[in-house]
């Protein structure tokens, strides 16, 4: 199947997930500029950053009930909202204060991505098509796209004040693209609440691949800007080309992703991918120049790109219709945690011992991604296009 036809199929959730993208690659430039304007220590920051997990964690549970009620409707009506998010840092004045927008901003940020993931993944359901990869190569191309922007203005000395409203405006375009007039999964979705035969050990398999996954992610995207300039001497502004590269890279690594997953299986992929990420994630920790760490970013990456969008399709084909939203929201309660938990988590190793020892946990823990996709490959599966 050409990447073409995939985003023809998956055009609205790509849209939000290109939003989801381009939000988080600004703001992870701007962590150096938003750090300093409220004064943050590295773990004052990190439990900033922490609150955003308070606010994804009640996305994904309200997920499914938020996805039945809005139908069709709910990517266009959650990405503008995302419009509103885009301010939340810029208004920040301390680490309280950063913490309130960070909690705002998980929630908004967490209800459009999980929303335009459950969507692929009935899409694959129906089709029988691998779709994850190239929507999640979409978020990686406007995270890389945003970040490297963002990079270039902090250069020019404009600071989160001038950079996020012009991305706001800029989701606004990607909104009109939301709107699909059909949905894969049925308006009036069967079961909102958890449906019968729960299988709980396919999600928390899911959410292990999740979290371990975002936790890389998300270190490297909060924080090598910071440890490019801090520990590693760069000028400022250089260090956003750090999240950048991982943007970039990633997006090319989905791409190949979506031949390669039809070649060579979701779990195989996954196996080798997280072996690779941690290898790129020690290359970070042990770079003595800038552009080490950058080509260690790159190389993390590349093995981060399909770990979420291949374990998303794994889960997906270990449910039914009626379990996918309930299903796919409890693996990414979990996941999520990750997400947000991996810069937290950073900012308090950062503030006792540095942050190449932070890198060198976060590689430990990705590592756990590898036992779990073997153990969820043999769990039993469900039919493509089964509705019950």
């Amino acid at each position: 199947m050409s990447i073409l036809r995939a985003l023809v199929l998956s055009r609205a959730p790509a849209a939000a997930l290109m939003a989801v993208g381009m939000f988080w690659g600004g703001f992870a430039a701007l962590v150096p500029d938003i750090k300093a304007n409220v004064g943050a220590s590295d773990a004052g920051l990190g439990a900033a950053l922490l609150m955003s997990a308070v606010g994804g964690m009640t996305a994904m549970w309200l997920a499914p009930k938020v996805g039945a009620a809005l139908g069709r409707m709910a990517m266009p009506l959650v990405g503008t909202a995302l419009c509103l998010a885009f301010f939340y840092p810029t208004w920040a004045s301390d680490v309280v204060t950063l913490g309130a927008a960070m909690l705002a901003m998980g929630a908004t940020v967490a209800m459009l991505d999980i929303t335009s993931n459950v969507e692929i993944s009935a899409r694959e359901s129906k089709t029988g098509l691998h779709l994850m990869n190239v929507n999640h190569a979409m978020f990686s191309f406007a995270f890389a796209a945003s970040a490297y922007g963002t990079g270039l203005a902090r250069q020019a000395g404009y600071g989160p004040s001038d950079v996020m409203p012009i991305l706001a405006v800029l989701n606004i375009a990607l909104v009109a693209l939301m709107y699909s007039p059909r949905v894969a999964v049925p308006e009036t979705t069967p079961e909102t609440g958890p449906p019968r035969r729960i299988p709980w050990l396919a999600i928390v398999l899911t959410g292990v691949i999740l979290f371990t996954s975002f936790i890389g992610e998300n270190a490297t995207e909060a924080w090598s800007a910071l440890h490019i300039e801090r520990t590693l001497g760069a000028a400022p502004g250089e260090g956003s080309f750090g999240p950048a590269m991982l943007g970039l890279v990633m997006g090319l690594g989905r791409l190949a992703g979506q031949v390669a997953a039809e070649r060579l299986g979701h779990a195989r992929l996954i196996f080798w991918s997280a072996a690779l990420a941690v290898v790129g994630t020690l290359i970070i920790a042990a770079a003595p120049t800038p552009a080490v760490a950058i080509m260690g970013v790159a190389v993390g990456a590349l093995g981060m790109a399909v770990i979420v969008p291949s374990g998303n399709s794994m889960l997906g084909a270990h449910v039914t219709n009626a379990q996918r939203a309930f299903a796919m929201s409890r693996a990414w309660m979990f996941g999520i945690l990750g997400f947000f938990l991996g810069p937290a988590m950073m900012g308090g190793i950062a503030e006792a011992f540095g942050l190449r020892l932070s890198f060198v946990v976060v590689a430990i823990i990705v590592s756990l991604a590898l036992p779990a996709v073997w153990m969820l490959d043999r769990q039993p599966r469900v039919e493509p296009g089964d509705g019950s």
